[in-house]
């Protein structure tokens, strides 16, 4: 039997990271930051019941549902993703593979279906790491101008389905920004700016406020395990990649597990 199918998902399982469906969704984008995870698992008295992500709550707090609200009042249920699947800690971690070529995340689940760890991409390649050159686990880059509103860039990220850009002035490459930026820049926004601005404010609001800069590369020539050690110290989920002095494509962690 080989080495790979000798791990199984309890050797990379980590402490399950959860929010009550009650909680507001201040408090879950404050501990996704705080503790670097992306999504949560939501749960109603101790039972499993979906997840909630950044781009989840992005967009709930950018709704016009919500648009009187602010964020300490706004509860996890209005952003929670029921489709969410499990494994169990016995199984190989080839079982993880598929799941998360598809989910963020795996709830990881005991014999009586009590909640024990949970799975991510990120854990998935601490042990496990495509062959092959960058090239072939790059996505297309996706780029906007640093002077366009963010209202735009939220609009482009729903409608294609597109959780970062890279941000160019001109044609020079400043920084990115990604779903993250966005649910944190109008979390500060409905907490900060009177209910009667807060429209008038967002929709002023420009890629420039709210992305991250500077941005971190690496040439198309470096080993795809550099690029995976780089994610995981730093803690980002793409990297993208410089090939004779420009942007070729990027690699994240998701086209990283699509290639196992």
């Amino acid at each position: 039997m080989s080495e790979r199918f000798q791990i199984l998902v309890k050797d990379v399982m980590t402490k399950p990271v959860t929010i009550a469906k009650s909680a507001f969704v201040s408090e879950a984008l404050a501990k996704m930051l705080d503790q670097g995870v992306d999504p949560l698992i939501v749960t109603n008295n101790g039972t499993v019941i979906g997840t909630t992500s950044r781009a989840a709550i992005a967009e709930t707090l950018g709704s016009k549902k919500t648009q009187a609200l602010k964020a300490t009042s706004i509860h996890v249920a209005n952003t929670v993703e029921e489709n969410f699947t499990s494994a169990y800690p016995d199984q190989s971690i080839d079982v993880l593979v598929p799941l998360l070529q598809h989910y963020k995340l795996v709830v990881v689940l005991d014999a009586e279906h009590r909640l024990i760890g949970q799975a991510t991409a990120g854990d998935l390649l601490k042990v496990l790491r495509p062959a092959g050159p960058l090239t072939d686990v790059m996505e297309p880059v996706n780029s906007i101008q640093v002077e366009e509103r963010a209202v735009h860039l939220r609009r482009r990220m729903l409608d294609g389905k597109i959780d970062r850009f890279i941000v160019e002035e001109g044609d020079q490459v400043i920084g990115i920004v990604t779903e993250t930026d966005v649910a944190k820049a109008l979390h500060a926004f409905k907490d900060m700016v009177e209910d009667t601005r807060q429209e008038y404010r967002i929709r002023n609001l420009l890629v420039r406020d709210i992305m991250s800069a500077p941005l971190i590369t690496m040439d198309a020539d470096t080993d795809v395990s550099n690029v995976i050690d780089l994610m995981l110290k730093k803690g980002i989920s793409s990297v993208p990649i410089v090939e004779n002095g420009k942007i070729a494509g990027v690699v994240t962690r998701n086209t990283l597990v699509q290639a196992l």
